[in-house]
């Protein structure tokens, strides 16, 4: 007997502390049982304390890597972190076409958790330009939101709003992401594009060990689709295995800085 597993790719930045990007992905992948895929658009040199430096891919590279795996192996489902340039997102958005890519996962990552920049205006502009309207989810925190819109969002009551122009930009769906509010729980806001909102509610949990979050909710969400799961499913899995990993993960002692979630945590259920 043979079986297939489900395939997901990771369209994202290497960080060499593993806490974040593409190995922060991968991991995640393999937690929720997932066979997992890399096009690595860039190349950190990072840790706990934060980005020493960046080395962008070349976009035709960034292609032949999405190229390699999806004409061979197959994607069932993937997701984007971080892109670094307008040449990357244009090549990923026309490999999103070229394979028939539909079950895309965007985070729209352009700040790491130590306050690097990773993204630029043009960048920004690419993505939601080219990415937005391909995808099946984008996933921006409070600041990336922020950016995006061009004005502060910085309580719960301006969250609604801020997803509704989130999806006036094109896209289909926004998981606005509420860990940046000083509240004691956690809400994380999900909207549809029939304006249909659900929101998910988790604890706060006291630790710094919160580095590569936003990668490893997108990546846990592009799990869920792979699995077959609806898209409500999907990110409130993602958001319940997120929250499980930060409490397994909060007394690890790993670098003197933001330290990472522990992905290994034996997941609920696989859904």
């Amino acid at each position: 007997m043979t079986a297939t597993p489900p395939r997901t790719l990771t369209i994202a930045g290497s960080d060499s502390g593993g806490g974040a990007g593409i190995q922060a992905d991968l991991k995640t992948f393999a937690a929720l049982g997932c066979f997992g895929m890399s096009a690595i658009t860039a190349i950190t040199a990072q840790n706990t304390l934060g980005v020493t430096g960046v080395h962008a891919i070349p976009a035709d590279m960034v292609a032949a890597q999405i190229d390699a795996v999806a004409g061979d192996i197959g994607v069932d489902a993937a997701k984007t972190g971080m892109l670094g340039t307008a040449a990357i997102v244009q090549a990923v958005a026309d490999a999103v076409d070229r394979h028939g890519l539909r079950k895309l996962v965007v985070d729209p990552v352009m700040v790491a958790t130590s306050g690097a920049t990773l993204s630029d205006d043009a960048t920004a502009r690419a993505m939601v330009e080219q990415l937005f309207p391909r995808a099946i989810l984008v996933t921006p925190n409070l600041p990336e939101a922020s950016y995006l819109l061009g004005r502060p969002i910085t309580r719960r009551a301006e969250m609604a709003d801020a997803a509704r122009a989130l999806i006036a930009l094109g896209c289909p769906a926004v998981l606005l992401k509420g860990g940046h509010l000083e509240e004691a729980a956690l809400e994380d806001l999900l909207m549809l594009r029939d304006g249909r909102t659900r929101i998910f509610t988790h604890p706060r949990i006291d630790t710094r060990n919160l580095h590569g979050t936003g990668c490893t909710l997108a990546a846990a969400t592009a799990a869920g689709l792979a699995r077959g799961q609806a898209l409500e499913d999907a990110v409130e899995g993602a958001l319940d295995y997120v929250a499980r990993a930060i409490a397994a993960g909060a007394g690890l002692r790993l670098g003197a800085g933001n330290g990472p979630l522990n992905h290994a945590h034996a997941p609920r259920t696989l859904g």
